[in-house]
């Protein structure tokens, strides 16, 4: 009987959403694959940038209907959650940077390591494992965080009912949404997805196949959880029988079970932090500072771009824009650019090896996070820029500290997808959300035998595989139970800083997905915004380069740079790869009165709004 009565209420909620909502499924174009010029989009008052055009268009509809840029960003991530599974989801977690006229405040749905979890989680007889070893199965689940992170942050900026926000994701996941090119790609290279059940039977055919490109993909589980979460809150989430499930997947995986227990679901809490800002000189501003506030520690993102950008202006010769234009009709860095900034995020990446951690378990640098961006002491590291790549870098001691702490060695990083949000009310917000790893930990979670379901994260691989060096000594990022991986995720809103220092008028609001190469993303898109006169668009477009480590070779996207630059980079010391760079970046800039909106071309996403 109660089974028969909570149907009844489930199925006259999604109808009430729905209604209140008033949404509609759009018609798509046809999907295109591959690299997409976009021009960008001028906005008057709202808009939405996200990875998808069904994610976008369901914000811009919530925001349409009276909504929040909260309550968008709660929309699109439960749309993503169905039409971006390999990106991000329910299952994972996420930073969301949010800004009104009265505060800048960060909300933190970071995962977070079981219990029962030790330092040895991914060590095997002493030595560290395969980092494809450990992401598939349980063992790589950390407590998801996301729903916490959004209800908490719905509770203090949201306007519309939360139940309503699932409409335009419950409908999706009834009705089906059509595989675009790029799920497609992404499930046919992938090799791991299918040794789960639920996963094989939904997102593949009887012949292992995945689902052809415009297929309409149904994911009846996913809209019967987005129902009960709807209609329960986050809670519904956290305990009972969805949370029985997802503990039930990470215990029970046959080959690499995880320790993620009831009663960490139970007890996490997303957090509500401060955010942390540095300032900048602009070149091509209103101001002449701005200030660029994000995600602390956790995240590594803001610190490592600050100290990058900060290095890099303390040679004039940077700030020039580079007069030649490359492939894609794009400006083409310099060698001398590219060698400079390159430089200084090998120095960047030594000190976030050396010092990064979850707060609640790591004391900062001379008891302070910023003193890794005061300004003496990034001019004494990038001092250290000469004119041929530095042999071997390793961490600065900002405050003369170094907490006898190891670095930790250089770790793979994946996933990821970002939603950049201005409502008609005066709010903005940047949000970056993930499960990491593409497909997270290739484990879906359902409920009531039906067919689809959620996917979980493999986020506790972000931290260090090894928990000290030979010396004893300990990892910054090390596992330790109830602790949060450190992240790349960067989450940025760009302010214009008045003569009295304070901050003024909100300009930016950007991030990207990339693993460690998010910073690179979204410090070269600020560069270009801030010094080279690029709007968002052509600053998104530009030629991708980077480090994701001190000693790592060099990055540089494929086929976008000439055999001249990779010759004289080799010429300068680098060890040089070209390799694909879909970075997903979104961006909302300031023009005068107006919003301009920028989507990366090398994925799928798009701007809605007016």
């Amino acid at each position: 009987m109660r089974k028969a009565v909570l149907a009844l209420t489930l199925g006259l909620l999604a109808g009430f959403a729905q209604a209140q909502l008033n949404y509609r499924i759009p018609d798509l174009p046809e999907a295109a694959s591959g690299y997409q010029a976009k021009p960008g989009w001028l906005l008057k008052r709202r808009g939405v940038a996200a990875a998808n055009p069904l994610a976008s268009d369901a914000g811009y509809q919530v925001l349409q209907a009276g909504g929040t840029a909260v309550d968008a960003a709660i929309a699109v991530q439960m749309v993503l959650t169905l039409v971006e599974p390999q990106s991000s989801g329910i299952g994972g977690g996420a930073f969301l940077l949010h800004h009104n006229s009265q505060q800048l405040q960060v909300f933190d749905g970071r995962e977070t390591a079981p219990a029962q979890a030790t330092e040895s989680l991914f060590l095997l007889n002493d030595k560290p494992m395969a980092f494809s070893d450990a992401v598939v199965g349980g063992r790589s689940v950390g407590v998801p965080g996301l729903l916490r992170m959004l209800e908490k942050a719905h509770q203090q900026h949201g306007a519309l009912p939360w139940a309503q926000l699932f409409a335009p994701a419950i409908a999706l996941a009834e009705e089906g949404f059509p595989i675009s090119p790029r799920l497609h790609a992404l499930l046919s290279a992938d090799t791991s997805l299918q040794r789960d059940p639920q996963a094989a039977s939904y997102f593949f055919q009887a012949d292992g196949k995945p689902w052809p490109v415009g297929h309409r993909l149904q994911n009846p589980a996913l809209a019967s959880i987005f129902k009960r979460i709807a209609l329960e809150g986050a809670n519904a989430f956290y305990s009972g029988d969805i949370a029985q499930a997802l503990v039930d997947k990470v215990q029970q995986h046959p080959s690499n079970p995880g320790f993620l227990s009831l009663q960490d679901l139970q007890t996490y809490q997303a957090l509500e932090r401060d955010a942390l800002c540095f300032k900048h000189a602009s070149t091509f501003s209103a101001t002449k500072y701005v200030q660029v506030c994000g995600v602390g520690p956790p995240s590594s993102g803001l610190l490592t771009i600050g100290q990058i950008l900060g290095m890099l202006s303390s040679d004039e010769s940077n700030l020039a824009p580079p007069a030649v234009w490359g492939e894609r009709n794009t400006l083409m860095p310099t060698t001398a650019w590219l060698h400079n900034y390159n430089e200084a995020a090998r120095l960047a990446f030594a000190d976030r090896a050396q010092y990064l951690g979850d707060p609640a378990f790591v004391s900062p640098p001379a008891h302070d996070w910023k003193s890794l961006l005061d300004n003496n002491y990034l001019l004494s590291r990038a001092s250290q820029i000469g004119d041929r790549r530095i042999p071997e870098v390793s961490a600065g001691s900002p405050g003369g500290n170094n907490h006898g702490l190891a670095p930790m060695p250089d770790q793979t990083e994946y996933g990821t997808s970002h939603i950049s949000i201005v409502d008609g009310l005066g709010n903005t917000l940047a949000m970056t959300t993930t499960i990491e790893s593409g497909f997270g930990a290739r484990l879906m979670v359902s409920t009531e035998n039906l067919t689809g379901g959620f996917l979980l994260n493999n986020q506790l691989t972000d931290f260090s595989f090894v928990p000290q060096d030979e010396l004893g000594r300990p990892v910054a990022n090390r596992v330790q139970a109830g602790k949060r991986p450190r992240s790349s995720m960067s989450p940025t809103l760009v302010f214009a800083q008045t003569e009295d220092g304070a901050r003024g008028e909100l300009l930016a609001s950007l991030g990207s997905p990339g693993g460690a190469m998010i910073i690179h993303f979204t410090a070269q898109t600020l560069w270009a915004m801030l010094h080279w006169a690029q709007d968002a668009q052509q600053a998104i477009n530009l030629p991708h380069s980077g480090v994701t480590g001190a000693n790592a070779p060099l990055l540089l996207e494929s086929g976008l740079f000439t055999a001249a630059t990779l010759s004289n980079l080799k010429i300068l010391g680098h060890s040089v790869k070209e390799t694909d760079m879909p970075s997903g970046l979104q961006a909302l800039q300031r023009l005068g009165t107006d919003w301009f909106g920028a989507a990366d071309p090398r994925r799928e996403g798009v701007v809605a709004g007016d």
